[in-house]
């Protein structure tokens, strides 16, 4: 009798939960929620100040959301430098080179390592670019998609002077999460390819 007891109140319990479970979602289906990225806050306006290091055979405007220092990694190159935007975890890598005798190849070089990315690539579009001294020139590459790199450029002024520039995430690559600072940092590399001036 006591077993039958402990059973009918375990049974009861059991109703009880069952029941309770049942009537808690309210006969409602659930939705899933469609798949989002986060809010990424950007400044309102861009601010600009002179590249503050001295020795380079160049200077340009660069970002006060910027820091620029020198690329002293493994196989980098006199005069190299990394713009570095911490808070959106972005670095565009400078390369300077010396364009006297290896002009023409410099340009080949530029133009090679931007459509390596055609594999990822929805789309690569040129933009050219004069500095606002009528004495640089350069082009301007926005790739579409999700390539390793989305803004590939270089400025020059074609007979001394080369400098190359790339932006990378230190992220995955995803062009929908990532297109606001896209846009931001181009607007940056616009300046910077504007204003350069070549010592």
């Amino acid at each position: 009798m006591f077993l039958f007891t402990i059973h009918r109140l375990l049974f009861a319990a059991f109703a009880v939960c069952t029941a309770g479970l049942t009537l808690s979602c309210g006969g409602r289906q659930s939705t899933p929620k469609p798949r989002g990225y986060y809010r990424i806050a950007l400044p309102e306006k861009h601010e600009y100040a002179p590249l503050s290091l001295k020795g380079y055979p160049y200077t340009f405007d660069v970002s006060t959301c910027a820091t620029a220092t020198p690329n002293t990694g493994r196989g980098s190159e006199p005069y190299w430098l990394d713009v570095a935007y911490p808070d959106y975890n972005a670095i565009i890598y400078l390369s300077y080179k010396c364009a006297e005798n290896r002009y023409a190849q410099l340009l080949e070089d530029a133009h090679a390592l931007v459509y390596r990315h055609t594999i990822k690539a929805d789309a690569i579009t040129e933009q050219r670019f004069e500095g606002g001294n009528g004495k640089t020139f350069g082009y301007l590459y926005e790739i579409g998609g999700n390539a390793a790199t989305n803004v590939q450029f270089y400025v020059t002024d074609s007979v001394r002077h080369f400098l190359r520039g790339s932006l990378y995430f230190n992220v995955q690559p995803n062009r929908d999460s990532l297109a606001p600072v896209i846009d931001f940092i181009t607007e940056d590399i616009r300046r910077l390819m504007e204003t350069v001036e070549f010592r």
